[in-house]
């Protein structure tokens, strides 16, 4: 597996794309979350929408799902082919009805089947993406009463979507499932209110910090070059070997 992050940005980033990536295995490629930026971030690569064999959503935001609805009608206008979507199923609906039937709905395609190959994701269960790559759902708090997922990929490495910070979540994925890899949202900001700030995460003991890649960062994340302990900076569209991720810093 390889990962490379077609961002790093936080919501708000005008440097750094959208926090999205690319994940490749056996010669197939899957996109996790479709933001705003997105397209962009691909054309940047020189990719385009075609390259992209499955899609994976964490969450309903902008940053994540913002671009859906251009690959959406390029790929069915201009590509002629309906990719794979892997959503969690609460947010099969949500994400239809609250996000992208406004631009994408016609008579003749009423529904998301219409555009994606559907495939629901339940927590507990591990599913194929793209082969070599299994991935777990895990639900973590990010904004209050509202669904957002972050995923645990080969049984090895923790990605998280936007979450709030949660010690004894990283503790046991550690501890008992033998995580090495922990790709974490970090804001600069205090208090961390729907991610987890720098200090929070500094506050992790060091076999954890030596796990951490730091992502999901403000424009400002220059001046913190040097400051995050023994966490790193994941930095977008570089592309990463899986075992490269694993070494313990």
């Amino acid at each position: 597996m390889k990962l490379q992050m077609l961002g790093t940005g936080s919501a708000f980033a005008k440097t750094f794309y959208n926090n999205n990536a690319l994940v490749y295995a056996n010669g197939c490629t899957l996109l996790v979350d479709c933001g705003i930026t997105a397209p962009a971030a691909l054309h940047a690569l020189g990719k385009t929408p075609d390259d992209i064999d499955a899609l994976l959503v964490t969450h309903i935001h902008g940053d994540h799902i913002g671009g859906l609805e251009e690959i959406a009608f390029r790929m069915r206008f201009q590509y002629h082919r309906k990719p794979l979507l892997y959503v969690p199923e609460v947010l099969a609906a949500p994400l239809w009805e609250n996000a992208l039937k406004g631009g994408l709905y016609q008579d003749e395609l009423p529904g998301l089947e219409d555009y994606f190959e559907i495939r629901l994701m339940k927590e507990g269960n591990e599913y194929e993406p793209i082969p070599g790559l299994s991935v777990e759902i895990m639900q973590t708090p990010h904004i209050p009463n509202k669904d957002s997922f972050s995923l645990y990929m080969n049984r090895h490495l923790f990605y998280s979507a936007d979450m709030r910070f949660n010690s004894e979540l990283l503790h046991k994925l550690v501890e008992e499932r033998g995580c090495d890899t922990i790709l974490h949202d970090c804001q600069f900001i205090n208090p961390g209110v729907v991610h987890a700030s720098l200090d929070d995460l500094l506050t992790l003991p060091e076999p954890i910090q030596r796990r951490v890649w730091l992502m999901h960062y403000a424009d400002d994340q220059p001046n913190f070059i040097g400051k995050t302990g023994l966490m790193r900076f994941v930095e977008q569209q570089r592309l990463y070997d899986e075992s490269e991720l694993a070494e313990i810093n």
